[in-house]
């Protein structure tokens, strides 16, 4: 008789050890008692669970980060580009979590994918590669209105890469140069027209004082000299040899 009584002591032993469950403090359980819900999550810390009565299911409350995998997009210009990005969620309420949807991390997931082809599609391409943070907030109220039914708050996403075909990377890169030029001949231009008007106030203070165009001469002869050049092509002004004819005559 204490041979069986040794074994039933081991049995219950061994259920009452199996029933205890150690959640961590990131940690909630959604348990099942008899099929129903229980009202509130357990958790964190040790709670038992007593099988076949209990049925628990972890329920992590972490941050999830997940990749959405590329998808083949076609902008509001029609232009075909390719996609990914990555969501930030977490699950606020386990029991709807668990009890809404069958897989909340797949469905966030197939959401997220074509939501993104959905927004994408209805941008042009321009707003997509400059106005990137209006994209993502837009993609982000969307995920978080469709995901609240589910206990989830999408508090972030983000478009990582956009792939463009070769042919568009050609085209952006002749627009971004003529537009470069384009820039370029406007600031010379803008220096030519500076430099005229530099020019007229400088004639405009010779024409008082001829003399001064002979020291301006003279001072770019110094100028030349002091580079030790062995041959100075200098040009002689008409007004130096009036000056010159003047002095000579006087």
């Amino acid at each position: 008789m204490a041979i069986p009584t040794l074994v039933v002591i081991a049995i219950l032993v061994f259920y009452l050890l199996s029933s205890i469950k150690i959640l961590n403090e990131y940690e909630r359980a959604v348990v099942f008692r008899l099929g129903k819900l229980l009202s509130q999550p357990k958790g964190p810390g040790v709670i038992f669970v007593f099988a076949p009565i209990d049925r628990m299911v972890r329920v992590s409350l972490r941050t999830i980060v997940m990749d959405v995998p590329p998808q083949d997009v076609i902008t509001r210009d029609n232009v075909s580009v390719k996609v990914n990005a990555v969501v930030y969620f977490r699950v606020m309420d386990p029991r709807l979590a668990i009890v809404e949807v069958e897989s909340y991390h797949y469905a966030t997931s197939q959401l997220a994918q074509t939501t993104l082809r959905s927004v994408l599609g209805q941008v042009e391409m321009d707003d997509l590669l400059s106005e990137r943070d209006r994209v993502n907030q837009q993609l982000q109220q969307i995920l978080d209105q469709h995901t609240d039914p589910w206990g989830i708050k999408v508090s972030s996403v983000e478009v990582k890469h956009v792939d463009l075909p070769p042919d568009m990377q050609r085209a952006m890169a002749k627009q971004a140069e003529a537009e470069r030029e384009k820039r370029a001949k406007i600031i010379h231009a803008a220096g030519e027209l500076e430099a005229s008007e530099k020019l007229a106030q400088a004639a405009a203070v010779i024409a008082v004082e001829p003399v001064t165009i002979t020291l301006r001469y003279l001072q770019t002869l110094t100028e030349i000299a002091a580079e030790q050049n062995s041959t100075i092509i200098f040009p002689l002004p008409i007004e130096l040899m009036n000056v010159l004819t003047g002095r000579t005559k006087a």
